[in-house]
């Protein structure tokens, strides 16, 4: 069942001003962070040409740019350029307890601004990047494309997107391991609510297909450290349970609880051979893009 959008709303001005903000916010979130990875130790990653240096004894002459020798006579390297390409998926967990958030920024939210922030980062190295939105009993999908004009309708899908419904890996990701035909990257965008037995199974599917598994897994920072300091009302987002309780009361042992969950999901990552990288929803985007970058240059 696909999530069904009216086109008057994606004519509306405020929507279109919303799309131009996502699409704003990812390239400054890419550029900046290019401009900090160049001028730092990690500028050997493959993130596009950027600008020569003189040759140094020592240099790599893959890197030597053979044109300019031959007009000028004189030795210059080529830094930071793109000489291959990477056909990568993105998936976004749209179920309702990714619009959760105790700040400025659901999980929703900061998964949306990072997977634009992908695409971009993507696109830019003219790598294909396709995205795949789901929740149980809903999901929509855009095959990879390697063009810049293909920005636009991956940032309408991410628009666009509400948190609704359960969580349910093994039947969300089951019909796209399926459709996923040439083999590739598939980054996976979620809050991981579900059983890690069932999120392995799910990761398990498309390593059986030969793709590369890399998985973010996005929450709040509360639900790390459950800092709340009053008795209040807990509701679970997607089952509707009520919990009244002290904070205090529990603290220790929530913590304990997903310290082990945590541990469980990246033991279950592990032996599915894929990456595990935990983010809160108060992080920057830059760890995200350099274990995509670090990913990347793995398999290339």
């Amino acid at each position: 069942m696909a999530m069904n959008e009216s086109r008057p709303r994606l004519l509306d001005p405020h929507f279109v001003s919303k799309i131009a903000k996502l699409d704003l916010t990812a390239r400054l979130v890419v550029e900046g962070f290019l401009t900090g990875l160049h001028r730092s130790p990690y500028h050997g990653f493959s993130v596009e040409f950027a600008e020569h240096r003189q040759y140094m004894p020592g240099d790599p002459l893959r890197h030597l740019d053979w044109k300019v020798l031959g007009k000028s006579d004189r030795k210059y390297i080529k830094q930071y350029e793109e000489e291959t390409n990477l056909r990568a998926s993105i998936l976004v967990d749209t179920s309702a307890s990714m619009g959760y958030g105790s700040h400025s920024i659901s999980k929703l939210d900061y998964a949306r601004q990072l997977a634009a922030a992908l695409s971009y980062l993507m696109l830019r190295q003219h790598d294909a990047v396709g995205m795949f939105a789901f929740a149980a009993g809903r999901a929509e999908q855009i095959p990879p494309r390697s063009t810049m004009g293909h920005l636009r309708p991956l940032l309408l899908l991410l628009e666009r997107l509400t948190p609704g419904g359960g969580t349910d890996f093994t039947a969300s990701l089951h019909t796209l391991a399926e459709r996923m035909t040439r083999r590739g990257l598939v980054v996976i965008l979620s809050d991981l609510l579900d059983e890690p037995e069932r999120i392995a199974q799910a990761i398990h599917h498309f390593r059986h297909h030969k793709h590369e598994v890399l998985v973010f897994h996005l929450l709040d920072p509360q639900e790390v450290s459950f800092e709340f300091s009053r008795e209040a009302v807990y509701v679970d987002l997607e089952t509707g349970e009520r919990v009244t309780t002290r904070p205090q009361e529990l603290r220790s042992d929530y913590r304990r609880r997903v310290g082990e969950w945590k541990d469980k999901l990246r033991q279950s990552c592990i032996e599915k051979r894929a990456e595990y990288v935990p983010l809160t929803t108060d992080q920057p985007y830059d760890r995200a893009l350099l274990e995509y970058l670090s990913k990347r240059a793995r398999l290339l």
